[in-house]
């Protein structure tokens, strides 16, 4: 059960990572944010089977994965909810569409960099927990750990500014591309941990 789970969490990772892609490549604005709501449900499920395969000497690394991915999954889904009701279906002020509309570059658009930063530090805690030992773990743990880094930019870039730009909305391709990259960076992520799932010895610690 717990490698099922697992391992349909990555699925939908990988899933929500692709339609996400498209998304933003057609200007779907709805879809990409409603993707959006979908992928933190199966990051933790994904993220939750890395925990609980996890042996004693990784147990912390592997409950900070777990609590950053909450973190995480909340700010996302307190932008994500608000771009689908309230700031597409509501007659917002301008002050209030400033705050809440995430392509204004507010508030919530900062809120969600910090949710991709937490992202970012649970996905390097749980790059530490995996015992690699295929050509696949190694390639998974690495591309987890290297993720981590971009705790530091989503973090620290909204405190200087540089999206004030986005203030009168429009479409920044920039962006675009900058997510683009990084759907294609993290797909694999989805994948290999997918294929890790599938071949994990329910009641141990290693691979089949």
């Amino acid at each position: 059960m717990n490698k099922m789970i697992a391992g349909i969490g990555a699925l939908l990772v990988t899933f929500s990572v692709l339609l996400f892609a498209v998304c933003m490549l057609i200007s779907f604005d709805f879809g990409s944010y409603f993707v959006c709501m979908l992928l933190p449900v199966g990051y933790i499920m994904m993220t939750a089977g890395f925990c609980v395969e996890s042996d004693e000497r990784h147990r912390v690394a592997a409950k900070a994965a777990m609590a950053f991915a909450i973190i995480y999954a909340v700010l996302i889904f307190l932008v994500y909810f608000a771009q689908t009701t309230s700031v597409r279906l509501d007659s917002l002020d301008g002050q209030a569409m400033k705050i809440l509309d995430y392509s204004r570059g507010g508030l919530f658009f900062n809120y969600d960099l910090l949710g991709y930063g937490m992202m970012a530090l649970s996905t390097f805690f749980t790059g530490l927990t995996i015992d690699a030992k295929t050509k696949a773990d190694k390639l998974l743990k690495r591309l987890m750990l290297i993720h981590g880094i971009f705790f530091f930019s989503c973090f620290l870039m909204p405190m200087t500014g540089i999206f004030s730009s986005m203030q009168n909305g429009g479409v920044n391709v920039g962006g675009v591309i900058t997510l683009e990259i990084w759907c294609a960076y993290f797909m694999p992520v989805g994948i290999l941990s997918w294929k890790h799932f599938r071949n994990y010895k329910e009641g141990g610690h290693g691979q089949q």
